[in-house]
């Protein structure tokens, strides 16, 4: 926790205050503990962090916590409760005394919390994102749960895969043992075998044709022959809490002179990328070597053709710190990015590809080992 302590002592302010549920990446890294309701957080400078729970989340969280359980009776929650007559007031009393002094909160905040906070002391919001930029940098713990969590999604990509693999085209469309393949179907397979390793995916993309021109388009209907199927999977884990990012991009039959032509371009990109990786690299310049690659090539940046960024970070959310982007600063070792180039044309359709692995000393270990080719 020295990184938190450094950032209160630079903001001077006396503790660090959250109220969140696990559902909120920081939260769940400051406290390892899965809780659907919001708790009180508070870190005094110096001082172990304390959580505020009710009495039948106490023996729980002495357990699971990282921060010292405290109950709302030992805070003063419910004293200054009956005092202050409204949870709100009561809950920004109690965080102000525990705390002993200007308070510094995440973004993320409740407004009614800060703005009753404001009422006690000075209240600075960490534009920085401390927490942001601790989660950016992995242990050797996080490091194998979210390599874990990529062996998962390789082989739900594989299952996917080799349902399209094994699928005939009849009529402008795929079969699969005599029913219509769908881009349902194939999430449906892929989600349910993820299920059975304790992950679940959402959002999945199985995008067909015109549809994978849109990067984020989900897709729908019938997978057809001949054109591009982007799938892009990135489950979390349960019980870690840590997500996995991949995708592939298939034809079943034979692709478009153009569709080649894209894929092997962004094979190259991918490749490029991942050599020029090592701590102390900045984002922008993986990305723009990126651009580079594909202007050289004849495919634009922009409204068409190379459209987002070359990768982002992965950890307790799907897109975090730091980013290969335009505006990505340098790289550290214990990052975990993905690399994803990717070309999109309508009228012609995308191709992406997605490996995902650790930012070390002198490159990158990539996670993802799975096979690129396009054709089935």
């Amino acid at each position: 926790m020295k990184r938190l302590d450094d950032a209160i002592s630079a903001a001077g302010c006396a503790a660090y205050v959250a109220y969140a549920s696990s559902k909120d990446a920081d939260f769940r890294y400051l406290t390892q503990f899965q809780v659907s309701d919001p708790l009180l957080y508070v870190k005094r400078l110096g001082e172990e962090p304390g959580l505020v729970v009710p009495q039948m989340e106490y023996a729980r969280a002495a357990a699971e916590a990282t921060a010292v359980p405290v109950t709302r009776a030992e805070s003063g929650y419910l004293a200054y409760l009956d005092e202050d007559k409204e949870p709100w007031k009561a809950l920004a009393h109690t965080a102000a005394a525990l705390a002993g002094g200007p308070v510094l909160v995440p973004g993320t905040l409740p407004y009614r919390l800060g703005r009753l906070l404001e009422g006690y002391g000075e209240v600075v919001v960490d534009t920085g994102g401390a927490v942001g930029a601790m989660r950016a940098v992995k242990t050797s713990h996080e490091l194998a749960a979210i390599r874990a969590a990529q062996q998962a999604t390789a082989a739900a990509m594989d299952l996917g895969i080799a349902m399209i693999r094994r699928s005939s085209a009849q009529g402008g469309v795929l079969l699969l043992d005599g029913e219509v393949l769908t881009s349902e179907r194939v999430k449906a397979a892929m989600h349910t075998y993820l299920m059975g390793q304790g992950c679940i995916a959402r959002e999945t993309i199985v995008a067909c044709g015109e549809e994978s021109a849109m990067p984020h388009r989900q897709g729908a209907g019938p997978l057809r022959p001949d054109e591009p199927i982007v799938i892009d999977l990135f489950p979390c884990d349960e019980a870690t809490g840590y997500y996995a990012d991949m995708s592939r991009t298939v034809v079943k039959g034979e692709p478009s002179p153009e569709i080649a032509d894209m894929h092997r371009s962004v094979l190259e990109a991918q490749t490029l990328g991942k050599s020029l990786i090592r701590a102390g690299v900045p984002g922008a310049d993986l990305h723009a070597a990126v651009v580079k690659h594909f202007d050289e090539q004849g495919y634009e940046s922009g409204a068409q053709g190379f459209v987002h960024s070359l990768g982002h970070g992965v950890g307790l959310e799907v897109h975090e710190a730091p980013s290969l982007s335009p505006s990505g600063g340098p790289l550290a070792a214990g990052n975990v990015v993905t690399v994803e180039p990717g070309l999109y044309y309508a009228g012609i359709g995308g191709v992406r590809i997605e490996d995902m692995g650790a930012v070390t000393a002198g490159g990158f270990d990539c996670y993802t080992d799975y096979t690129r080719d396009l054709i089935l």
